[in-house]
């Protein structure tokens, strides 16, 4: 959504504040709007999702970017926070090795991004393979 002037209200943590809508668009622009060093970061976080999981389908949902397959639901988001990239994935609990950060819910685990630390791009492109693989998150 844009503020006053046009430009893209950043809520709580700087998450951009981007309508619902289906397809890469609204991705990009979320992509876009993410502040400071967290653009780079998301736009190489889309195009190693895209490269990992041939026909992937994209979303923005409740100001974050979700991804998934068609019928399957979805696999994998994130949110920008403060100091970090919340990459989310919807049935971590099943991956193996699990994701570092756990969550309240028991199926979902939790990848942070921050500035200036280096991502296992690697390790992270074997869960999103995993992650594509599991029956999705359908709300």
């Amino acid at each position: 959504m844009a503020g006053a002037k046009g430009e893209v209200v950043l809520l709580s943590g700087g998450n951009p504040q981007i309508a619902k809508g289906d397809g890469d668009a609204p991705v990009q622009a979320y992509i876009a709007a993410m502040p400071g060093w967290k653009s780079a970061a998301g736009k190489a976080l889309d195009a190693l999702i895209q490269r990992t999981v041939p026909g992937v389908e994209k979303a923005v949902r409740w100001n974050s970017p979700f991804y998934g397959l068609p019928g399957q639901g979805w696999f994998l988001s994130y949110h920008c926070f403060t100091k970090y990239i919340k990459i989310t994935f919807l049935r971590g609990a099943r991956l193996d090795p699990l994701p570092p950060v756990g969550s309240k819910d028991p199926d979902t685990r939790y990848l942070h991004i921050v500035e200036d630390e280096l991502v296992d791009e690697a390790q992270l492109a074997d869960w999103i393979r995993q992650a594509a693989a599991i029956p999705g998150w359908k709300p």
